[in-house]
């Protein structure tokens, strides 16, 4: 089929495009500027011009493919409640498009806001009710899926790994450890993330398109449970830096923003995913990218 991708070119997006076409599909890939095209006719696919405020572009990618796969976000966390309502808005613009159709489209989310404090399950909806902005992606998906829309999610891990991750999680986890001289983490470090590698993550939403069921939700999840100590010891090896416990009365200080997303506990599982869609994880965990170097070159 020919596939509508948004953030084609991101570290997620990009993997996406080439699972795809590898799979014999095509695609059609959302590019805001000239880099992006570029990068795009480099990968084999086709060039959309637009964004993701540009909702006419939005409904013409998605009137021209047969399926959508949604990977776009824009990461700017100091302004985050305005890009998830940037967010809520393209799904939304989507989703009226194919209205009527019977198109698959995929829509990305994350584990972390479903459960936090428990294990988070595939067939698990949020807490609409709680404060987190990102909660309105997964509502709005919900509100097509009433309408017959063939949408669904995938719930990616905190950590999505790999090869050009610079923008990740763990990323800024080594800039901070870099920076104050010490990888911390807070408390007893025995919350947990999950961990899923990029070209994993790829595969399942290839999967999750061709198999797509409305409203169901997929986790990208390979690793259930990473506890934050175990990653910050890691990082503390590679870099050479002490491991410290950092209090939850110094952690703003350490952390900065990134406080919030540190002392998160959000184990989850993907048994389900795996089970529904025949999907198994093959490349290398996050514990093993951060020993092999990747993320210190």
């Amino acid at each position: 089929m020919k596939v509508f991708v948004t953030g084609a070119t991101g570290f997620v997006g990009s993997a996406v495009v080439k699972e795809l076409i590898n799979a014999g599909h095509e695609v059609l890939g959302l590019a805001r500027n000239e880099t992006a095209e570029k990068a795009l006719v480099l990968a084999g696919a086709e060039v959309h011009k637009g964004d993701l405020e540009d909702l006419a572009s939005l409904q013409e990618g998605a009137r021209l493919a047969d399926g959508i796969i949604h990977t776009g976000f824009i990461h700017d966390f100091s302004r985050f409640a305005a890009v998830c309502e940037i967010d809520r808005v393209a799904i939304e613009t989507i989703g009226n498009s194919i209205a009527g159709t019977d198109k698959p489209f995929i829509v990305t989310s994350g584990t972390l806001i479903v459960n936090p404090g428990m294990l988070a399950t595939e067939d698990m909806l949020p807490n609409y009710n709680g404060a987190n902005p990102r909660l309105a992606s997964e509502k709005a998906v919900d509100a097509l899926a009433s309408q017959n829309i063939r949408v669904s999610v995938v719930r990616l891990s905190p950590s999505v790994h790999g090869e050009g991750d610079h923008h990740g999680f763990v990323p800024m986890m080594i800039d901070i450890a870099r920076k104050t001289g010490s990888s911390g983490y807070i408390g007893g470090g025995e919350n947990q993330w999950t961990g899923v590698h990029r070209l994993d993550a790829a595969k399942l939403y290839r999967l999750a398109l061709e198999q797509a069921t409305p409203g169901a939700r997929f986790h990208g999840v390979a690793e259930e449970s990473i506890t934050l100590k175990t990653i910050a010891e890691s990082i503390g090896e590679q870099l050479g830096l002490p491991v410290v416990s950092i209090s939850k009365n110094e952690a703003a200080a350490h952390f900065g923003w990134f406080e919030h997303f540190v002392s998160i506990d959000g184990p989850a599982s993907g048994r389900l995913t795996r089970e529904r869609l025949n999907w198994e994880p093959e490349y290398a965990s996050l514990l093993q990218d951060l020993e092999h170097g990747i993320y210190f070159k």
